[in-house]
């Protein structure tokens, strides 16, 4: 019997060398990153762990091309094209959040005069080959509860909507900051476990941001950031499933 290949590498998604980012200047200026080098590869789920104030906001804003670094490289590859994010200009920015990046935050920024349907709706009039916003909410569980209002629906199902609208135009990576954190445990299990399913049958290379330690157990890899440097990395072996978590 033939020996089988190994599978090839992943390919890169994201490679950051030097990624430093400096508000302000002199004695009161703040360093957000100190010199961050970082690779995630395309599928991977990886937690961003950190106290307030260690660089984690800052990194996701400079992958999402919400910001840009003072110094250092961040690079896209899609699709076999590389692209650099650092120095980029707002226009491809723009492209770049708009056709590749789903953003959910802690807060939802739903519109309230929408339905859950017309609220994804509003995403994907601007996508080039965006889902049915029906079939974005039904993955996230909220199949029954699309032509609700956004009073109508709970916290937890507000944020689910939330990332139902960031996959609806079949973002490449999703980019998640403190996506639980207004939310209560049980609730925020049940966002974890929509941003997991995403993760899972989408393929999404995912990043969430989380002062939760527990939730680092069902990522593929975690990053503890600390004083604007990555401090620490942990690959975890074995997953947690979102439904298992506890906090």
């Amino acid at each position: 019997m033939l020996n089988e290949s190994p599978p090839p590498p992943a390919e890169p998604v994201f490679v950051a060398r030097g990624l430093t980012k400096v508000y302000g200047d002199g004695p009161t200026a703040v360093h957000a990153l100190r010199g961050v080098d970082l690779d995630i590869v395309r599928g991977e789920f990886v937690v961003l762990l950190g106290a307030s104030g260690s660089g984690k906001s800052t990194l996701l804003n400079i992958l999402g091309g919400l910001d840009m670094a003072s110094s250092g490289s961040a690079r896209w590859t899609h699709d076999g094209q590389t692209h650099e994010l650092n120095g980029a200009s707002d226009a491809e920015l723009t492209r770049y959040r708009r056709q590749h990046v789903g953003f959910v935050f802690q807060f939802y920024n739903l519109i309230p005069s929408l339905t859950a349907r017309e609220n994804v709706a509003l995403v994907t009039d601007l996508s080039d080959d965006p889902m049915d916003p029906a079939d974005a909410l039904a993955l996230v569980g909220l199949g029954a509860r699309m032509d609700h209002f956004v009073s109508q629906l709970s916290g937890g199902e507000q944020q689910r909507v939330a990332i139902a609208r960031a996959i609806a135009k079949r973002p490449a990576v999703l980019l998640c900051d403190e996506p639980t954190g207004a939310l209560d445990c049980a609730t925020g299990v049940m966002v974890l476990q929509a941003i997991e399913q995403v993760n899972r049958e989408l393929g999404t290379t995912t990043v969430v941001i989380t002062h939760n330690a527990p939730i680092a157990g069902m990522a593929d890899r975690v990053l503890r950031l600390a004083d604007g440097r990555i401090a620490e990395t942990q690959v975890n072996t074995h997953k947690v499933a979102a439904a298992g978590l506890k906090w």
